[in-house]
């Protein structure tokens, strides 16, 4: 009866203070840049208003104060954080001709020019803050180069607004943009990490052929833009990129083989392991994933040497914390979500799998540590992955089975003699047949079959958070009783299922998503009887497929090209899966699998699609029409239904509002 009375009184979430301070933190910056961007929807709050009220059973004084204080004050934190941020974002100088000059920072070789990121820029000798984008039209790129152009610019405002860029563009801190210009390099930078990674990128590429050359870079800087498209797709969709984004496997790998070859020194092994994690580190210039990793390091080694016991969540909230409030804007980034939802994954669920794996009579402890590491992760980045990329690898957890055990090996090996290779350049050719042959098992491993199989062409908007709220749920540090626990997932998963199909079926008129890249913008139509897509001449067809692969699997009815150049437009539709391509006027088409159809009107789906000019596109129903015209200003996504009592078209707001004539 006491061990009964007992229970009762422990609280219901096994949490730690500073994890609802992260929490706190976390939420004001998602606050904030909701406010910013596009505005909050009730469903923002759901996770944190369940996790507080779990959070603060049994109530007592102590545990209430203690727990709405550090959720406010750092909620206060992050608010204030992420707007600090947007406006120095807002900062700079207007769009305009200037001559620019800057420090490639990345790139991506492409084909007949390098799109590269530019650090250190300058107009007319001005310092501005901030980074570029702009082609170069060149593939003899490197980073550190110091380059020169004149070329008009455009500024970058906040997402969502009409001159706005992505979310990518903000939390990289890319505020201007060019396009395609000529140059002149008039020197390398005097950051001697960007002059080591133009090093090692000479002396890869010199002495390994492509793609092992290419996927060696990836490897050990983060940078995969060199990699072939075909093999980058097979590595993304078979859920194993992660390899190539510098992340705590790598930063663990490292830290944990100088610890082991520093074992004599006894304690003080920590320092060389911190001090190698630290340089490399600052050798990926910083990543979110690094320095999370870093950070996890250094707390785990100080906990070991002073002999205390490793508090794996309480290290996390700790990394994140320290992250988000040294840069707000790394929220938005894919691999800060991936990198802590992978940890709060293992933090949640490992050690659960792993017992009840270990029930199993004879079942090997190491395996089922490593099993229910494996779908820990995969278990609580599946949202995160379908939200950033549009798509879940079915073949994610059995193709990390046999590669994130085989990492250790290629990551040093390739690491060591890379080192070897800068260090005694005369013997590269020598020290990288090692990790050449092994990055070559890589590649024939993934010609052997194919893993491009992926759960795509849906979202699950507030599904999401209800998933989550049921990871939390289902995870030991909430305490719940057993009927209590299944009654509230029985009906979570009918809440899930519901909100999954409300965002992704049509019922009724239809749905508008927007996507915009750069100077390229494009708009799915979606409704019950019909998907179309309206694209410019500027967008390509892999950011076609990027809205798609968010919205839509499967044949498109047809594709609208508005421009004034037609035939750019063409050549990109050409690429997507569509039963028809639709253009003004005809132009040369050539020999093409997808039939092209020229005119001003075309009826489909119960919408009449009529074309005012080249790049101006109506779509009527009812009489009333929506005007797109991706020359002049940029549509918002809505929803929309034909009223028959009101004789017309009509808009909801439940997703902005696009222009109407």
């Amino acid at each position: 009866m006491e061990k009964g009375k007992g229970e009762k009184k422990l609280p219901r979430v096994n949490m730690r203070v500073l994890v609802f301070c992260a929490l706190g933190l976390i939420f004001g910056i998602f606050v904030c840049f909701r406010v910013r961007f596009g505005g909050l929807r009730p469903s923002d709050f759901c996770f944190l208003l369940v996790f507080l009220a779990a959070a603060v059973f049994p109530i007592t004084k102590k545990r209430v104060l203690c727990l709405l204080l550090c959720t406010a004050v750092f909620f206060g934190a992050g608010y204030l954080g992420a707007h600090l941020c947007t406006q120095s974002y807002l900062r700079g100088e207007e769009s305009g001709r200037y001559t620019v000059s800057g420090t490639v920072a990345s790139f991506t070789v492409e084909r007949g020019y390098t799109s590269v990121i530019l650090g250190d820029v300058s107009f007319g000798g001005k310092p501005v803050r901030g980074n570029m984008r702009v082609n170069l039209n060149s593939e003899d790129v490197r980073a550190g180069d110091v380059v020169r152009f004149t070329a008009n610019v455009t500024k970058y405002g906040l997402p969502m607004s009409e001159e706005g860029g992505s979310e990518y563009e903000f939390y990289r801190d890319i505020r201007y943009r060019a396009g395609s210009v000529d140059f002149e390099k008039t020197g390398v930078s005097k950051n001697p990490f960007l002059r080591l990674q133009a090093k090692l990128y000479d002396v890869l590429s010199a002495h390994m052929d492509s793609p092992q050359s290419d996927i060696a870079f990836a490897l050990l800087t983060g940078n995969s833009g060199g990699i072939d498209e075909g093999l980058g797709e097979e590595v993304r969709r078979g859920g194993v990129a992660h390899i190539f984004a510098i992340s705590g496997l790598h930063i663990g790998i490292l830290f944990s083989a100088v610890l082991l070859l520093a074992k004599p020194l006894g304690r003080k092994a920590y320092f060389p392991a911190a001090a190698a994690a630290l340089l490399y580190t600052v050798f990926c210039a910083f990543t979110v994933s690094s320095v999370r990793a870093l950070i996890m390091c250094l707390v785990l080694g100080a906990y070991r040497m002073r002999g205390r016991k490793y508090d794996f969540l309480q290290s996390i909230a700790l990394a994140a914390a320290a992250v988000l409030l040294i840069r707000p804007s790394d929220f938005l980034s894919a691999g800060f979500r991936l990198s802590f939802g992978a940890c709060m994954g293992l933090a949640l669920f490992s050690g659960t799998f792993s017992r009840l794996l270990q029930k199993i009579p004879h079942f090997p402890r190491a395996l089922a540590g490593y099993l229910s590491a494996n779908v820990s992760v995969q278990l609580f980045t599946f949202p995160i992955l379908l939200e950033a990329f549009g798509y879940f690898s079915v073949w994610g957890s059995l193709l990390n089975l046999v590669f994130i055990p085989a990492l250790p090996l290629i990551f040093l090996t390739t690491l060591i003699f890379s080192v070897l290779s800068l260090i005694i350049p005369p013997a590269a050719g020598v020290f990288l047949l090692a990790p050449k042959g092994l990055l070559s098992l890589f590649t024939w491993a993934f010609s052997l079959g194919d893993f491009s199989f992926v759960l795509t062409g849906f979202s699950l908007g507030m599904g999401g958070v209800i998933y989550l709220i049921a990871m939390f749920l289902l995870s030991e540090r909430f305490r719940m009783g057993k009927w209590t626990r299944a009654a509230a997932l029985v009906v979570l998963a009918a809440f899930f299922t519901f909100a999954v199909v409300y965002e992704n079926v049509v019922f009724t008129g239809g749905r508008v998503y927007v996507y915009a890249e750069d100077e390229g913008v494009a708009a799915l139509i979606k409704t019950k009887r019909s998907n179309v897509l309206v694209m410019d001449g500027d967008m390509r067809a892999r950011d076609c497929e990027e809205l798609l692969s968010h919205r839509f699997a499967g044949t498109l009815d047809a594709v609208f090209v508005i421009s004034e150049n037609e035939q750019d437009g063409l050549n990109h539709a050409m690429f997507l899966d569509a039963a028809c391509v639709y253009l003004k006027d005809e132009i040369p088409t050539g020999l093409q699998k997808t039939e092209v159809r020229f005119g001003d009107t075309a009826q489909i789906g119960g919408l009449r699609y009529t074309f005012l000019s080249r790049d101006v596109l109506t779509v009527t129903g009812e009489g009333v029409a929506i005007a797109f015209s991706f020359e002049k200003t940029r549509p918002a996504g809505a929803d929309f239904f034909v009223d028959s009592s009101c004789g017309g078209l009509n808009f909801s707001f439940g997703h902005g509002i696009i222009k109407e004539l």
